[in-house]
């Protein structure tokens, strides 16, 4: 509960510290994804520190691309 909290007020200061340069100059696109990349990284913190199962990228990378290897690998034999 607390290092959740202690996140969030890491996040928040983050924000506090970069938002403001980023809408002074008005950079509204990389505004947008400042926010998108913080409030990821911040959920997914939040979840790492709660000891929820995160399913791992590299699975994803493998199925995608598993049937090409094997493809390629008839091709060669």
């Amino acid at each position: 509960m607390w290092s959740s909290l202690a996140m969030i007020a890491v996040a928040a200061a983050i924000l506090k510290l970069e938002a403001p340069y980023l809408k002074k100059r008005q950079l509204t696109k990389e505004l947008r994804v400042f926010y998108f990349l913080l409030l990821s990284g911040t959920i997914l913190s939040i979840a790492m520190l709660m000891n929820v199962e995160l399913p791992n990228p590299m699975r994803l990378v493998h199925a995608v691309y598993k049937p090409l290897s094997d493809w390629y690998t008839s091709v060669l034999k």
